[in-house]
């Protein structure tokens, strides 16, 4: 009888030595699997966030130069310590930034059967399109008839000129009067203007307020390499384009907005001139894009898009 029972007890003690070594070999492969399979995560969202931000990053450069688009992609990839990981970045149609990374990711328990690294991939894409919508204009606007040459000058006309025909308007984003258009000439609308919204028109001749306020933009940005404005520049103004929406007895009473354009300031202004004198130019900016129902005025937003 005794015999039996130490039989007994020896089977079971191998039977649990058996289940013990296969439970610590279950356990090991998890705790492997966690390791290697948490660092490739934690690797491939930080390439996925660094891909996106070297897209939209570098987009924001694309109406200027596609070698600043690819100056600002490096720097981003420093800034993240991923230089070495770029496979690709491409402009496409002067329109959207493509940008593929790739890395080698060693793996921990993985390498215990052969296996020492996997390659991680992130893509992202980035485009411009025309800004629907934004805060932060002047209370000026250009007919959308007016073509526009980018580079070439151009006169903001404030006095109580015909904005039909060409000239350009004074708009009272904030109200009527010189103290309110002042105000927004000089900080910009603090509330979003869409495409699509109607605006009132300013009427009269306003040429001290807009000197007062071109003249205080030119002095928070004295210094301005033409061919190299930067974004945060004061000279540069986001201004309204518009069709006529409602006229009375020949005066241009609103508009209706059609689109945004970046107007940079180049001469400052006398308080009895009734223009401001610029440029034109192609920009991001802030806002949300629209590539379908705005018009194309150079006036740009960046979006993140489909991977």
């Amino acid at each position: 009888m005794f015999k039996i029972i130490r039989s007994l007890i020896k089977k079971e003690t191998g039977n649990a030595a058996v289940l013990m070594t296969a439970a610590m070999a279950g356990l090991l492969l998890m705790t492997g699997l966690v390791i290697d399979g948490g660092n490739l995560y934690r690797i491939k969202s930080h390439l996925q966030k660094t891909a996106n931000a070297a897209a939209l990053s570098g987009a924001q450069e694309i109406p200027a130069d596609a070698a600043v688009v690819q100056s600002i992609v490096q720097e981003v990839l420093e800034a993240h310590q991923e230089t070495e990981s770029l496979q690709q970045s491409i402009v496409e149609n002067g329109k959207t930034l493509s940008v593929q990374l790739e890395k080698e990711v060693p793996l921990f328990f993985a390498s215990l059967f052969g296996v020492k690294s996997i390659p991680v991939a992130a893509s992202a894409k980035a485009g411009i399109a025309p800004i629907a919508s934004a805060e932060g204009a002047v209370p000026l606007g250009i007919d959308d008839r007016v073509p526009l040459v980018y580079g070439e000058k151009y006169q903001l006309k404030v006095d109580a000129g015909d904005s039909v025909s060409g000239n350009f308007g004074v708009l009272a984003l904030a109200g009527p009067g010189a103290k309110s258009y002042s105000e927004t000439l000089k900080y910009g609308f603090d509330e979003e203007l869409a495409v699509g919204d109607i605006v009132k028109t300013e009427t009269g001749n306003i040429a001290g307020p807009t000197s007062e306020g071109v003249n205080l933009r030119i002095r928070q940005c004295p210094a301005v390499d033409i061919e190299n404005i930067d974004r945060d520049c004061s000279r540069v103004m986001l201004v309204l384009v518009y069709q006529p929406y409602e006229k009375s007895t020949n005066q241009l009473k609103s508009v209706k907005i059609t689109g945004f354009a970046y107007f940079y300031i180049t001469d400052p202004m006398g308080k009895n001139d009734s223009s401001i004198q610029g440029i034109f130019i192609k920009k991001t900016g802030r806002g949300t894009a629209d590539p379908e129902n705005t018009l194309d005025r150079g006036a740009f937003a960046v979006r993140l898009m489909k991977r």
